[in-house]
């Protein structure tokens, strides 16, 4: 059925990736060796419960599901409601004398926008204790209405690396918002209009700790 609203639907790519490495970099540490140990999260965008994170066997993905996720508009919604946003801390343990960044991000889903109407989704990447960033903006202008595949690809000399000889603390900064043309108009931007789950695959990077 066609809906009349707008919408802006997110799902993960299922992929995996080997490690793109610098010259004389060896491949990653073994498998067994590195985990999620712990992934925090806050926002109107990701309430309690609603966040799970999963790492591939090959340490190369780091999958990030939500369950809620949702910016509207219309008559009756304040402008609060526009947009959303989740900080996730996502903590993974590997042995000393490693390193890993996020080099890529792939996104995949569906939107439906009216003229007039844009949706966007940002994502900010960073390590704590690190001023620098990396980020990355998908926006889709109305009128949209079809599947659609992004995927950021951050260069190596772009990338931020995790501390070494410590654990390192990903966050990732992430929005979806609207900016209605008319606010009277209905408009909905979501992750998974289906199970409302959306995910977000990132791929990493490993090189071995030069001091």
């Amino acid at each position: 059925m066609r809906l009349s609203n707008t919408l802006f639907l997110f799902t993960g790519l299922v992929a995996s990736a080997s490690p793109i490495l610098t010259e004389g970099l060896e491949g990653g540490p073994s498998g067994h060796e590195v985990s999620i140990t712990g992934i925090a999260f806050a926002g109107s965008g990701c309430p309690a419960g609603s966040v799970s994170g999963m790492l591939s066997s090959d340490l190369t993905t780091i999958t990030l599901l939500y369950a809620s996720f949702v910016a509207q508009a219309g008559k009756d919604l304040s402008a609060s409601n526009y947009r959303k946003n989740c900080q996730l801390n996502v903590k993974l343990k590997y042995p000393s004398g490693w390193q890993f960044s996020v080099f890529k991000a792939d996104y995949r889903g569906y939107a439906q926008i009216p003229k007039g109407d844009t949706g966007t989704c940002k994502a900010t990447y960073y390590f704590s204790g690190d001023s620098r960033q990396i980020a990355s903006t998908m926006t889709i202008k109305g009128p949209y209405d079809d599947n659609y595949i992004k995927t950021d690809q951050f260069g190596v000399e772009s990338t931020v690396w995790s501390p070494c000889g410590l654990e390192g603390l990903l966050n990732i900064n992430s929005e979806v918002r609207l900016s209605p043309s008319d606010s009277s108009k209905s408009a909905l931007l979501t992750v998974d209009s289906t199970d409302l789950k959306f995910s977000q695959v990132h791929y990493l990077q490993w090189a071995k700790c030069t001091k």
